[in-house]
């Protein structure tokens, strides 16, 4: 393993507004682009805030983390922050505070490749293969540490304290999804449940944050609700396109581990002896693509995906709390976006 002094990696460099299809200021928010480009220079300077603040002169902890910042991402998080602000009117720029998220997420993730074993992420070796574990895992600590403090500074008080509950509930699922790995009795209620806490606590948060940054603790409330919904509906999406060909990823890659998700679920009450095929052992991969085959078959897919909308709408009904303008527009049509990207 190379020394501290030489680790690779180095500072990540991202030269364009960042994010899911970030396109150019518009005003009628019709799709991802339009609503991205309500806040596309916010966007491009919370890239650049990300930069400094993974930045420390110990030398490893940007290695590390820029290694994962350079390898890209959607960067959802910080332009549900910069959206959520729109929503509620806060209109001065928020590039520290839509930061919180995405350090949060980058320390996840870090952590979640050690805990799994996990070999790429992002279309590059994860992390601690190419660093080691123990480096790996204390970037994380300190993505998670500044993550809080910057809470603090640009939230306040109850931004901080809604995030310390995030992060609890982050702890959670990752403990509840680890402990039923491989357990194909896992049910419905309980997946949705990790679910909740492992991935959609965070989105939640993001999505209210600039309402407590603007002391409007009471449109902070259907915020959260708005972004607990889509950040469900987001990780359905996700579960989806692990069984959809064409998509870019790796397919296959939770049927391989037997990892329970919504379309895995749904096919396993449709298809008969699938449920039996898989307890018996994971599958070779040979046997991969005949099963994911089968799941699609059976309609596994297009159900998880109705769920997903389900989900979407009964959080774009929470932002009737909120008044309309281009934010919740934008929010809206963002939401529709994370779920139609999997056709």
């Amino acid at each position: 393993m190379p020394s501290m002094s030489a680790l690779p990696g180095g500072q990540a460099v991202r030269t364009r507004p960042a994010g899911i299809e970030a396109g150019s200021p518009g005003t009628r928010i019709s799709g991802p682009g339009a609503a991205l480009g309500l806040v596309a220079a916010e966007l491009a300077a919370a890239e650049s805030v990300l930069q400094d603040l993974i930045h420390t002169d110990v030398a490893a902890v940007p290695a590390v983390a820029g290694y994962l910042v350079a390898s890209g991402g959607k960067r959802l998080r910080p332009a549900l922050t910069a959206l959520g602000a729109r929503a509620v009117g806060h209109t001065l720029p928020l590039p520290r505070l839509m930061c919180v998220g995405e350090l949060l997420h980058l320390g996840s993730l870090l952590h979640d490749d050690v805990v799994d074993d996990g070999v790429t992420r992002r279309g590059r070796p994860a992390a601690h293969r190419v660093y080691g574990n123990a480096v790996t895992v204390l970037t994380g600590d300190f993505c998670l540490a500044r993550s809080v403090l910057l809470a603090a500074e640009e939230g306040g008080f109850r931004a901080v304290t809604a995030l310390g509950h995030t992060v609890t509930e982050m702890a959670e699922g990752e403990v509840l999804q680890l402990q039923r790995a491989g357990d194909l009795s896992c049910t419905v209620d309980q997946y949705l449940d990790v679910v909740a806490r492992k991935s959609a606590a965070l989105i939640a948060w993001c999505a209210a944050a600039g309402a407590w940054a603007a002391d409007r603790d009471d449109l902070a409330r259907p915020l959260l609700a708005f972004g607990r919904g889509v950040g469900i509906a987001f990780q359905i999406t996700d579960d989806v396109l692990d069984y959809a060909e064409g998509t870019g990823k790796e397919a296959g890659a939770d049927l391989r581990e037997r990892k329970v998700t919504l379309p895995l679920l749904i096919a396993m009450e449709r298809v008969e002896g699938l449920k039996d095929r898989l307890e018996a052992g994971p599958p070779s991969p040979s046997e991969v693509h005949a099963l994911m085959a089968e799941v699609r078959a059976c309609g596994a897919l297009e159900d998880a995906l109705e769920e997903a909308r389900r989900r979407v709408a009964a959080a774009v009904q929470a932002l009737d709390a909120l008044p309309r303008n281009e934010g919740t527009e934008a929010l809206c049509a963002l939401a529709d976006y994370l779920v139609e990207r999997a056709l």
